[in-house]
């Protein structure tokens, strides 16, 4: 049994503000001032590209971004643009790699495999697919293989951030605005889609929970015990 991981909550968090604590922790960890750290939070709506992304997969106009208020941010992690907003789960594991002597691909497996078990917590078959980094609804009947979570990591100093996006009750038009993970036609999907609840809106309630089985579900994967926090972090405000 390795070192505890520290979850903590935040609720609903605006992208850059969620960036900057994340990029405050990494330095922490580095410097080993703070343990290990699982973030899980649900941010506003937002479009991120990773740092090697092509923008030309965000498919909806400056002015209809403007409009709805939904900003582009570049960011320092891998993957193409991915959607964040209400009703989905993000988790950033900020992990010293070395300390739990894993590298980047145990710990990206550890990763798909806690969202695969928090889907088959709250009644939905989910799996991996080679190749295609994520967590994903098999085909059935008509309907082609569904992507349900979306993962993009970066390691610096030795640090992991950066993570996971988990759709648990998100309102699916919102990719509509993309390309999602840069696959034209890609068809993403939610917990409450896949179990015939798309008409319900998002809720923070439902990612909170959701949020506490991925916590357990990924401390398993890594053989960590999971402690939460007594309190949230405070997140850096964002220049």
């Amino acid at each position: 049994m390795s070192s505890p991981i520290v979850a903590t909550w935040l609720g609903r968090v605006a992208y850059r503000d969620g960036w900057a604590l994340q990029r405050r922790l990494v330095d922490e960890r580095a410097e080993g001032r703070v343990v290990d750290q699982l973030l899980l939070l649900e941010h506003e709506p937002v479009l991120t590209l990773g740092r090697q992304a092509d923008d030309s997969h965000v498919l909806a106009r400056p002015s209809e971004l403007r409009r709805r208020g939904i900003e582009v941010v570049r960011v320092e992690r891998g993957g193409e643009v991915t959607y964040h907003g209400p009703g989905q789960l993000v988790a950033y594991p900020i992990l010293r790699l070395g300390d739990r002597g894993i590298l980047v691909r145990p710990l990206v497996a550890a990763l798909e495999a806690a969202m695969i078990g928090t889907c088959a917590e709250l009644g939905v078959a989910a799996y991996r697919r080679d190749g295609h980094p994520g967590c994903w609804v098999a085909a059935d009947r008509n309907r082609p293989p569904r992507k349900i979570g979306a993962l993009g990591l970066r390691i610096e100093r030795g640090v992991s951030y950066h993570g996971i996006a988990l759709n648990v009750d998100t309102d699916l038009r919102d990719f509509d605005l993309i390309d999602p993970c840069g696959v034209p036609g890609l068809v993403s999907t939610s917990i409450a889609e896949e179990l015939g609840r798309s008409a319900e809106p998002p809720t923070t309630a439902a990612v909170e929970r959701a949020g506490t089985v991925f916590a357990e579900a990924f401390g398993r994967a890594l053989e960590a015990p999971i402690e939460w926090a007594g309190a949230p972090v405070e997140p850096v405000l964002a220049s």
